[in-house]
């Protein structure tokens, strides 16, 4: 054998460095570099639950920590912007990586100032004040600026609007608004305000407190259903505001539903008024629940995320708690809601009209959970290549992973994914869950394209990025697809986890990073594809 036949440019093994700009991905394989920048967007993103198929989730946290901590040095204008913009444009199922981000540069002298101007735009609820308050004792102590800001995030607010964050969000994490208004030591000349601080820290009612708060004390006390139902109906309270005991009673889920249940909480309610008997196929408050599940102005101004309602209509339709015993008989009709709700929870998009094949990554490193949901990066990736199969006319998809041993894409375990826009999505999620998890080798759409004489303008791939199982590295591979068939093919890889490391090349503009699966990213994907 003559060796130097196995060194070249065009053709490198996965498990070796096919550019001097690759590093070894956790997996053993060589796989582009993320900057600082982008490093922070998946983290924020994505988030660290879990962790990854090869990484612990204390030890991808503490990676994506030092990315934090040097942009809070280095950059921290970027660092606080992107952790704005990720946290208002609802581009992340879970807020708590925002909110450690924002905590920790709150803490660097560099980024101080920023993070603390920033707070009230990330810590919008009470719940998340409180999860900021836990982060933040990890990094620094409560100095003046710091009991400035907490305080202003109270006094900033008018006095009802307040009062509907206290009463409703009232401890989280070992903190409550007691325990933050000690810290802080908030000043206003308001009356109403001096009364909402006065029953926080005293528990006393005043002529000047709120109206929710003397609602709120008064369910607390009441026993009657009757007496819930008329003060939810009076002051307009969510079913937090309720004693546990009011929570078992239709009518008083009827009156909150009469006044308004908030997109979220509606979603996360729905096997609690189906075991009541709320939701039947036929009457009931169905009709009414069903048109404010698909609502699509309602989830947009609710920032419902994507994920959240796949992870609801997974649940809700199987008719067992992911989490606890609760058990209910799902409803058809709200089944078919929550379907619409997903695709609905996506801006509207454009088709690229472009031929594109979307590929799945199902190799066990994707059975891991997305941000510690009970939903895997390969559902999730599933779910998101069916959006782009209802509006893409010309998309097929595919998903891939290795068999033990294989070298090559005729061994592979690469089969189309027989799923549809018109099949429910967890019939859909099923088919994924059904094929064979080997190794990864992102490089096979692209082969497999090349070998079978494909038409393809775009490929895009979901995937975590850990490849290391191909004989040619996927940049590599797309290259030589450009070269056989003449189409100038771009890439798009949607990156399903935490990790510093991409497929694509940084230098080429024919390739594009894309970080998890909120409402923009189709429109993203067809808006590259068409050259945008």
């Amino acid at each position: 054998m003559d060796v130097l036949r196995t060194l070249g440019l065009r053709r490198t093994p996965q498990s070796e460095r096919a550019d001097p700009r690759q590093q070894l991905n956790a997996a053993g394989g060589y796989a582009f570099v993320l900057d600082d920048a982008a490093r922070l967007r998946r983290f924020l993103t994505l988030g660290v639950d879990g962790g990854t198929y090869y990484a612990a989730a204390r030890e991808l946290a503490r990676d994506n920590a030092e990315v934090v901590g040097r942009m809070a040095h280095e950059d921290p204008e970027t660092l606080v912007d992107t952790i704005v913009d990720v946290s208002v444009r609802g581009a992340a199922p879970r807020q708590n990586p925002a909110l450690f981000a924002l905590a920790y540069a709150a803490a660097v002298p560099e980024s101080t100032q920023l993070a603390l101007a920033a707070l009230p735009r990330v810590a919008r609820t009470g719940t998340q004040l409180f999860l900021f308050a836990g982060y933040v004792e990890q990094f620094r102590g409560w100095g003046r600026g710091l009991r400035r800001a907490v305080g202003s995030w109270y006094t900033s607010r008018e006095a009802d609007a307040l009062a509907y964050q206290v009463v409703k969000y009232r401890q989280r994490e070992g903190w409550s608004h007691r325990d933050l208004l000690r810290l802080a030591h908030p000043q206003t000349m308001s009356p109403e305000l001096r009364a909402t601080f006065e029953w926080i820290v005293r528990g006393t009612l005043g002529d000047a407190t709120p109206s929710l708060i003397e609602g709120f004390v008064a369910a607390q006390e009441a026993t009657e259903t009757t007496a819930w139902a008329r003060l939810v109906r009076e002051h307009r309270l969510s079913w937090e505001m309720l004693p546990d005991a009011a929570l078992g009673e239709t009518a008083v889920w009827d009156a909150l539903l009469d006044v308004g249940v908030p997109q979220t909480a509606l979603m996360r309610q729905l096997p609690r008024l189906t075991r009541l008997g709320m939701l039947p196929d036929l009457g009931g408050r169905t009709d009414e629940v069903v048109a404010q599940l698909v609502d699509a102005d309602r989830l947009r101004s609710a920032r419902v995320h994507p994920v959240n309602i796949l992870v609801a209509q997974r649940t809700y339709a199987s008719g067992r708690s992911a989490r606890g015993a609760g058990e209910w008989t799902p409803s058809r009709k709200v089944t078919d809601a929550l379907d619409t709700a997903f695709y609905r929870a996506f801006e509207a998009v454009e088709p690229s009209g472009t031929r594109t094949l979307l590929a799945v990554d199902v190799s066990g490193s994707m059975s891991v959970p997305i941000s510690g949901m009970p939903i895997t990066a390969r559902e999730a990736s599933t779910a998101l290549a069916l959006v782009q199969l209802a509006t893409e006319p010309s998309a097929t998809a595919v998903g891939f992973t290795t068999r033990p041993g294989s070298r090559s894409w005729h061994d592979s375990a690469l089969r189309p994914l027989t799923i549809s826009p018109r099949q429910r999505l967890d019939d859909a999620l099923r088919v994924v869950d059904a094929m064979p998890m080997g190794g990864t080798d992102c490089a096979l759409p692209m082969v497999h394209a090349t070998e079978q004489g494909l038409k393809v303008d775009t490929f895009v791939i979901y995937t975590d990025n850990e490849t290391w199982a191909g004989d040619v590295h996927p940049h590599q591979a797309l290259a030589e697809y450009r070269r056989r068939s003449g189409i100038a093919a771009k890439l798009v890889v949607v990156g399903m986890t935490a990790t510093g490391f991409s497929i694509a090349d940084p230098s080429d503009a024919g390739m594009l990073d894309v970080v998890g699966f909120d409402g923009a990213v189709p429109s993203l994907i067809t808006e590259f594809a068409r050259g945008l």
